[in-house]
C-alpha cells in the first residue's frame, strides 16, 4: 500500500509539470573583443527577458504583447545593468547599448565597450533576478578571434576573470575555461536536465510500466540510449535539424501513445516496444540537443565534441539513478497480485493524461 501510494504521487507530479517539460533555464553569453571593442552579447528567451523588468510592467502571460516596441525600449534601458565589467581594478562604463526582439526566438541584448586588453572580471549583475536555476555559458573570444575563456555562470557564481593579452592563452590556460572545470559543468548539466526532463521521464515510465520481464527493462533503457544519444550527436553537429516547436510536439504525443496502447492492452507487455521505443528515442534526442543548441555549443567554430560527450554522460549518469531507483520499484510492485488490475492502468492513464496535456499545451495553446 504504502509502495502504490508512493508511486502515485511521484506520478502525480510529474503529471503537474509545467507545458515547456524540461526547459533548462540556459541562456548563452557571447563575449567578442574584435570589432575594435569590447561586446558582451547575451540572448534570452522572451519568457526570461521579462523578469528584467519591473514587475508592474510586465504583461500578465509569459510572452511579447503586441506593443512589442514598448519593451524593447524597457529592455533598452536595462541593459547597461547586465553586466558588470572591471579593467584594472575600475569599473568600465559601456558606450552603447543594443536590443533586438524575435519573439518566437530571443531578446538579443548587445553591450559595446572601449576597446579592453590585460585582466578583465565580468560579473552577470541581473542572474538572480532571472528564474531560479537559470544559467550562463559564456564565451570569450580575443582580439584574434580565439575563443579564450569559457564558464557555466550560475547565481552564486557569476564571475569571469580572463586576461586579453596577446598570446595570454600561450602563457596559461585560464581558470575559466580549464578543460576539466568546463567539462565537469556539462555533466551536471546533463545530469540536471534528465532530473528535470519530465516528458523524457515519463515517456520511460509509460513503457517500463508493462514490462514483465528484467531483461526487457534493459533492452528498452539501452534503445532509448542509444537513439538519443545518436540524435544528439548529429542535431548538435547539425547534420540534422528539425524545428523545435515540431520535435517538442512530438516527444508529447509519444507519451500519449504509449499510455493509450498500454491501456488498450490491458497492461500486458506489447511485442516489439523495443523498436517504437528507438524511434521515438531519435525524436527526444533533438529534445536533448536544444539544450547545447541554446548554449551556442559549435556555433563560430567553437568546441563540439568535448561539451557534447560530458553533456550525453551526464544525461546517462542521471538516468541510471533513476533507473536504478525505479526499477526495483517496478519490480517488486510486479509481485502484487492488483498490479495488472489496477496500478498499471491508473499509471499508463496519468501518463496518457500527462502527455495530452502537453502536446495540447505545445500546439493548440502554444506554451
Amino acid at each position: 500500500m504504502i509502495l502504490r501510494r508512493l508511486f502515485l504521487l511521484v506520478l502525480l507530479g510529474l503529471g503537474l509539470a509545467p507545458a515547456r517539460a524540461h526547459d533548462p533555464g540556459l541562456s548563452t553569453v557571447e563575449v567578442d573583443a574584435r570589432r575594435g571593442g569590447f561586446a558582451i552579447v547575451t540572448g534570452l528567451s522572451p519568457a526570461d527577458a521579462l523578469h528584467l523588468l519591473p514587475s508592474e510592467r510586465r504583461p500578465e502571460r509569459d510572452g511579447l504583447s503586441p506593443d512589442a516596441a514598448v519593451l524593447k525600449d524597457l529592455w533598452v534601458a536595462v541593459a547597461s545593468e547586465l553586466w558588470e565589467v572591471r579593467s584594472g581594478g575600475a569599473i568600465v562604463a559601456p558606450r552603447e547599448n543594443l536590443v533586438q526582439v524575435n519573439a518566437a526566438d530571443a531578446v538579443t541584448f548587445e553591450t559595446i565597450y572601449p576597446p579592453l586588453r590585460g585582466p578583465v572580471t565580468l560579473r552577470s549583475l541581473r542572474l538572480r533576478q532571472l528564474p531560479a536555476g537559470h544559467r550562463q555559458f559564456i564565451l570569450v573570444s580575443d582580439a584574434d578571434g580565439l575563443a579564450v575563456a569559457k564558464k557555466l555562470l550560475t547565481s552564486e557564481d557569476a564571475t569571469l576573470e580572463v586576461d586579453l593579452d596577446p598570446g595570454a592563452s600561450e602563457r596559461g590556460v585560464p581558470a575559466a575555461s580549464n578543460p576539466q572545470a568546463v567539462f565537469g559543468d556539462f555533466v551536471k548539466l546533463g545530469v540536471e536536465h534528465i532530473g528535470t526532463g519530465y516528458d523524457h521521464l515519463l515517456f520511460l515510465l509509460g513503457l517500463l510500466v508493462v514490462c514483465r520481464r528484467f531483461a526487457s527493462m534493459a533492452v528498452i533503457v539501452s534503445c532509448f540510449t542509444l537513439a538519443h544519444s545518436l540524435t544528439l550527436g548529429l542535431a548538435t553537429f547539425e547534420v540534422i535539424t528539425l524545428p523545435s516547436r515540431l520535435v517538442e510536439a512530438t516527444i508529447a504525443g509519444s507519451i500519449v501513445l504509449v499510455g493509450v496502447e498500454n491501456i488498450l492492452r490491458r497492461g500486458q507487455e506489447p511485442h516489439g516496444r523495443w523498436a517504437l521505443t528507438f524511434g521515438f528515442g531519435l525524436i527526444h534526442g533533438f529534445g536533448f540537443a536544444s539544450v547545447l543548441r541554446d548554449l551556442g555549443v559549435g556555433r563560430d567554430g567553437s568546441a563540439v565534441l568535448g561539451p557534447l560527450f560530458a553533456f550525453n554522460l551526464g544525461v546517462e549518469i542521471g538516468q541510471i539513478a533513476i533507473a536504478a531507483v525505479v526499477l526495483p520499484l517496478l519490480w517488486r510492485l510486479r509481485r502484487n497480485e492488483v498490479w495488472d488490475r489496477r496500478i498499471t492502468f491508473v499509471v499508463s492513464l496519468g501518463v496518457a493524461l500527462a502527455g495530452l496535456y502537453w502536446l495540447l499545451a505545445r500546439t493548440v495553446f502554444g506554451m
